[in-house]
């Protein structure tokens, strides 16, 4: 999904990511992904790989990627640390975001990731308003009062600020974007699917590991 929406052209029903031909051979620069002009920050040591995933907790296609992400993820070499990042083009999109870093500075990020998600897809849950969001989380058997308390948090406003300075780093436009080590981005409407966008981050893993 972009600013100004697109199709990504998905699989419906992913299962696990298997390496895709391509026609001509492998992906093409400039086609199935992109590489930066100018590289965008990372914040590894060095020897470690950095992949980011640009999302937004409304987008569907961020949503149908997950069943695919997750075990990517599980897959990925020891060498290869592995951020979510999610954008701000708009309000709506900054309300999900403060949702995200609240809970992730609560340390409850990780079972609640894929209730968001499930929140907002299955169960029509717009999540976009404070009060949205605490009565979900209440529900959930969370303390919405120290919810409320992290989520206007320096912290929490820092790495708002710092996100939506990496999205611009990346050029990020549209979601889900996976970019490479602050050198290269794709995405399923480059690379073609869901699929062959992880299949092409795990070439452009390799290429990164190499300095390429």
């Amino acid at each position: 999904m972009k600013r100004r929406e697109f199709s990504l052209g998905l699989v419906a029903g992913l299962g696990p990511v298997a390496f895709p031909s391509w026609a001509q051979g492998g992906p093409v620069e400039g086609v199935n992904f992109i590489r930066l002009a100018k590289p965008a920050p990372v914040a590894v040591p060095a020897g470690k790989v950095e992949v980011v995933e640009f999302f937004w907790y409304g987008c569907p296609h961020c949503n149908a990627l997950e069943p695919a992400l997750e075990p990517w993820i599980k897959k990925l070499p020891a060498d290869v640390v592995f951020r979510r990042v999610p954008v701000a083009f708009g309000a709506v999109h900054e309300a999900h975001q403060r949702l995200f870093y609240t809970l992730e500075a609560m340390g409850q990020l990780g079972p609640m990731h894929p209730k968001i998600f499930a929140a907002i897809h299955t169960q029509r849950q717009r999540l976009e308003k404070e009060a949205e969001q605490v009565a979900f989380l209440k529900g959930a058997g969370m303390d919405t009062a120290k919810y409320a308390e992290v989520s206007k948090s320096f912290s929490v406003q820092t790495k708002m600020r710092q996100a939506k300075q990496l999205a611009e780093a990346y050029d990020i436009d549209g979601v889900p974007t996976i970019g490479v080590h602050g050198r290269f981005v794709t995405s399923g409407s480059l690379a073609g699917d869901n699929v062959r966008a992880l299949a092409v981050a795990d070439l452009l893993i390799a290429r990164a590991r190499k300095g390429g």
